[in-house]
């Protein structure tokens, strides 16, 4: 497919902002759920760390169905008057909201534990599966629309993680500060009824920010419709997908980055509470872990576009690896030692963080590239969905974690033995040190987009896009002018209200045939070419 400019306006930094605001909103539920929802179901409702892991398992083949059905319903549906991905933001915002308040009812935990798992179930899929798929897929594929120049689109990705690190640096820093109490033995322990508040208050904020989102930004791109009449199966769609190298590597990257991420999120729970015995620590280890990031947010685009994003993204993940790999050799005992290195892999895990989405549109132009079709809204939902899924490996991994090294799943206070510290210990580290070298490794080995092939695919795009009947760049022009003509013609056009003065060169290229009176179809073996000014005499040497 081709992509047509729409008449709006030009694409600048209200819709850089507004794309910020839509992660942001994304993640004051996504990331709070990540962070603290296992801590809810152990700690609060009092269910077993093997039954949570259970449940994320169960959810994500819920979303294998759900999150490609969202995908290719935006690519299906013909655009509303807003666009094509828009207006879903603004119709599923407070759905989204009000599904993750009920995820957090603290006075679930009187119920009967059979109510309470099934209330586990429904809530959590309800939340992740149906309301969160119907605005994320959207959200994210929108960023292919609201411009179509590579450079731009790279600016909405770095835009996006902003946003996303300053979810996760309200979140980190506030919540412990407010969820925790101190017991009479010096140990920790949560308030389950500040649970609901703060699904409450996050909930609010995150409709701010999807509305937000929703103003700012503008959809100026849209999918021509293809030349064949015949529409493509989702057999034959499926196929092309899963024949996608770019695409099976990102995933791949994504499932080894989320279930890094996400298990060390979850883990900080247990390792501070219960290991470092420090959880007021945690609102530092959110700082520790967001400010390098907002530090080289400026400058991520830049080092993508000097280096590459796959040959920036290497260094970015190699250095995760190795700090969380350094942590786990050590078996630091001192929280201090242990925060500082953890700002050493935030730096890297972060820059890669920020341009990853950018990855995202670079897959879907390859597609376009092989295939003729870019589908955007399913690319995405299919890379969706594999986020989802490192994200249940995640949990999963969290809660049978837990329950292998014997943790303790309580409604009330109760001290985890040492091995079980020990065991918390490493799976903070041992496992997303490992994880994070396996992202190194695909990105290295198996991702082929490296600087000079998404140039030459933007090239590919370009000449495709530069077909017959399309005007795209400078035309040479080919007609007869008076004597005298010269080399360059002045014409001028409205764009987008404004008058806009072009120069295209019709020096070059000409074709002149000897007694042809009319201008043929197609221009003879025998033509003349020649490039002005031309003067015959310096062939024939007769005036004239």
């Amino acid at each position: 497919m081709a992509l047509q400019p729409q008449n709006e306006r030009p694409f600048g930094f209200r819709d850089k902002l507004g794309y910020l605001f839509g992660d942001f909103g994304n993640d004051f539920t996504f990331i709070f759920a990540g962070s603290y929802l296992t801590l809810f179901y152990t700690d609060v409702l009092g269910v077993s760390a093997g039954l949570v892991g259970v449940l994320f398992v169960v959810a994500r083949c819920v979303d294998a169905f759900t999150d490609v059905g969202m995908g290719r319903l935006v690519d299906t549906l013909p655009p509303s008057r807003g666009g094509r991905f828009r207006p879903w933001i603004l119709r599923v915002c407070v759905p989204v909201a009000l599904a993750s308040v009920l995820m957090y009812l603290y006075f679930a935990r009187s119920w009967p534990y059979a109510g309470k798992v099934a209330y586990m179930f429904a809530t959590y899929i309800f939340w992740g599966s149906i309301c969160y798929t119907a605005i994320n897929i959207p959200y994210g594929s929108m960023a292919s629309v609201l411009s179509a120049d590579a450079g731009e689109r790279a600016s909405l990705s770095t835009f996006r993680s902003v946003g996303a690190m300053l979810a996760n640096l309200i979140i980190a820093a506030a919540t412990p500060l407010f969820l925790f109490r101190t017991a009479a033995d010096g140990t920790q322990t949560v308030i389950p009824e500040r649970f609901t508040v703060i699904a409450v208050v996050y909930g609010v904020c995150a409709v701010a920010c999807y509305l937000l989102c929703y103003a700012l930004c503008r959809e100026r791109v849209q999918a021509a419709p293809p030349r064949e009449a015949k529409r493509q199966s989702f057999a034959s769609l499926a196929k092309a997908l899963a024949g996608n190298r770019a695409l099976t590597a990102v995933i791949g990257a994504a499932l080894l980055l989320l279930l890094a991420s996400l298990l060390g999120q979850g883990m900080n729970m247990y390792l501070f509470k219960d290991y470092f015995n420090s959880a007021d620590m945690l609102s530092l280890v959110g700082f520790a872990g967001v400010l390098p990031m907002l530090a080289l947010a400026p400058f991520a685009a830049k080092l993508s576009k000097r280096f590459g994003k796959k040959e920036a993204g290497c260094v970015g993940v190699g250095v995760a690896a190795a700090a969380y790999l350094l942590m786990w050799a050590l078996r630091l005992r001192s929280v201090w030692a242990y925060i500082g290195l953890m700002l050493v892999g935030s730096v890297g895990v972060g820059f890669f963080n920020m341009v990853i989405w950018a990855f995202i549109t670079d897959v879907i132009d390859y597609q376009e590239v092989r295939t003729g079709s870019r589908d955007d809204g399913t690319v995405y939902a299919v890379y969706s969905f594999a986020r989802k899924l490192g994200q249940a490996l995640a949990g999963g991994v969290v809660g049978f974690a837990l329950a292998a090294i014997g943790y303790v799943s309580s409604t009330g206070h109760v001290v985890q033995t040492q091995p079980v510290r020990e065991g918390i210990y490493t799976i903070s580290t041992l496992v997303p040190g490992l994880s994070y070298l396996g992202v190194f490794l695909v990105l290295l080995l198996a991702y082929p987009l490296t600087k000079k092939r998404v140039e030459e695919n933007a090239a590919k795009r370009h000449r495709s896009r530069s077909g017959p009947g399309r005007a795209h760049g400078p035309r040479r022009i080919r007609y007869s002018f008076p004597p005298g003509f010269s080399g360059t013609h002045i014409y001028h056009q409205k764009r987008e209200g404004k008058h806009m003065k072009h120069i295209l060169p019709i020096n070059e290229g000409w074709a002149f045939v000897k007694g042809c009176e009319t201008a043929p179809a197609a221009i003879p073996a025998g033509a003349a070419r020649v490039d002005l000014p031309h003067c015959w005499n310096a062939l024939d040497g007769q005036d004239g």
